[in-house]
């Protein structure tokens, strides 16, 4: 689903002019280059936002992207697509493990060198990631005579790699394992404020430009939230929307149809999510207040981009699904993002589509640095400089590949009975369209129905039905430059 915080001295110097293509640079030299902070973190779905004060700042002081969407609603396939610019058919990272996903995968296909870090290393940047890289990912195995490893293009690395329970982890401190146990102190979200902040004045005082990640585990389940905030919003609840327990699903594809309506004492359960992830994001709000502090308080702010955002969405009493994500609706492929920093004019909103094959050419852009060719995303930077290129996408791409059971996913919830199986989606402004494998399809008209309520894929005309299949086929057999060609229908 971000915070990001980057100088961007660019626009001043070069009178924009950038046409977010990759391949291209940002304009002329800056005088100097700035600073970006981006806030990751895991499942943070858009309702949440409402909860989170300081991100509803960066909206009033910044950009809004309202329809930023996931090239797939899964934790290592969305990252390996942030981490690269590229779709994940491209990337290879189709699922969060083996044998067609993971860190494993990632690695074994060359994505940390195809990765934003080791160019922006390049540019002259002081590069740091804290919390979460991907799934599969070991800090180390000092039992097994494994060393803690970092991937190249980072100077500080402070990760782990099963942070969910937000305690009890051992984390990767630059190549040397800490353990953190179960007191107040060891809950993660807060260790990575910390470390956050420090790293910030640390590199602020150097006189280098940097880029830091931030990778929370918050707000991805068990739903674990700070002591101080434990009983909080006592009496919250899930919101009832249009689409919450829907009525009649009748009309939906065959392995959502078997889903019963909820009841109690399932519903108390939602509820009960709920209120624990809106618990969760206050470390994480409260963590961009301290950064946001930090940086006014070291002169730093003008210099520096913050971007919040998530790796993907979340439903939660949704169509009847309980939990989870992997589906094309919205709740789950459309996930907030928000950037401040200099240039950006204070509460601007964009209903463009973008994708999180946009964040890796864009971070390139804002530092300087060279973006590959082989980037299926364009750079967000005229955007972030009040313009909007006419030429930019009128769809987007999602593609889901249902994992296969995995030994390293015990409670076998990515390949549950109940999960969507493959399918590829186009989302477009006004329609959402589905393939399926096995040849069943949705589309919605969300112009008339924004719930996503009434799967009209069987009245859709054959024309359109060609033209929509025609696109999608293209979409998710694109790469490089014929990426943003095949996203426009005008």
């Amino acid at each position: 689903m971000l915070g990001l915080l980057a100088a961007l001295a660019l626009g001043a110097c070069d009178g924009g002019g950038s046409d977010g293509r990759p391949g291209g640079r940002a304009g002329k030299a800056a005088a100097k280059k700035p600073n970006i902070i981006f806030v990751l973190t895991d499942d943070l779905s858009w309702n949440l936002v409402a909860h989170m004060p300081q991100v509803r700042q960066m909206q009033q002081a910044g950009l809004t992207f309202d329809n930023f969407f996931v090239a797939d609603s899964l934790c290592c396939t969305s990252r390996a697509t942030i981490l690269t610019g590229r779709y994940p058919h491209n990337t290879g990272v189709r699922t969060n493990f083996p044998p067609d996903g993971g860190y494993g995968v990632f690695k074994a296909r060359g994505g940390e060198q195809a990765a934003f870090a080791p160019r922006l290393q390049k540019a002259g940047y002081r590069t740091a990631l804290l919390g979460k890289y991907l799934n599969g990912y070991i800090p180390a195995d000092t039992a097994g005579g494994m060393k803690p490893y970092v991937p190249p293009g980072w100077s500080e690395w402070y990760v782990t790699g099963n942070g969910y329970p937000e305690y009890g982890y051992n984390l990767n401190e630059n190549g040397r394992l800490v353990h953190h146990g179960n007191a107040p102190e060891d809950y993660l979200t807060d260790v990575l404020s910390g470390k956050a902040d420090d790293f910030v004045q640390r590199a602020g005082a150097s006189g280098k430009p940097f880029f830091m990640q931030v990778a929370t585990f918050a707000p991805h389940g068990p739903f674990v939230p700070a002591p101080r905030h434990a009983k909080a919003f006592p009496d919250l609840k899930a919101p009832r929307t249009a689409s919450f327990n829907e009525p009649d699903i009748s009309d939906k594809p065959s392995w959502l149809r078997p889903h019963f309506r909820l009841r109690e004492p399932g519903l108390a359960g939602i509820d009960r999510a709920f209120r624990d992830r809106v618990r969760m994001v206050q470390s994480v709000d409260e963590m961009i207040a301290r950064l946001r502090r930090t940086l006014a308080a070291k002169g730093l702010d003008r210099d520096t981009y913050l971007v919040f955002g998530s790796d993907n969405g979340f439903h939660l009493g949704e169509h009847r699904l309980a939990g989870g994500k992997m589906t094309a609706f919205d709740t789950d492929i459309r996930v907030p993002v928000v950037a401040t920093g200099p240039g950006i004019a204070a509460g601007r909103r964009t209903a463009a589509l973008v994708q999180n094959t946009d964040l890796a050419p864009t971070f390139l852009e804002l530092a300087g640095a060279e973006v590959p060719p082989a980037t299926d995303g364009r750079s967000l930077v005229p955007f972030l400089r009040g313009g909007e290129p006419k030429d930019w996408r009128d769809v987007a791409l999602m593609e889901h590949v249902k994992p296969l059971p995995s030994p390293e996913d015990p409670d076998r919830q990515d390949s549950a009975p109940g999960a969507p199986p493959t399918y590829n989606a186009l989302r477009l402004r006004d329609a959402l369209y589905v393939e399926y494998l096995g040849g069943e399809r949705e589309y919605y008209d969300l112009v008339h129905d924004p719930d996503e309520l009434d799967n009209r894929a069987g009245s859709l005309p054959p024309d359109r039905q060609r033209q929509l299949s025609a696109l999608l086929y293209a979409l998710t057999h694109c790469s490089g430059a014929s990426c943003a060609s095949a996203g426009r229908t005008h």
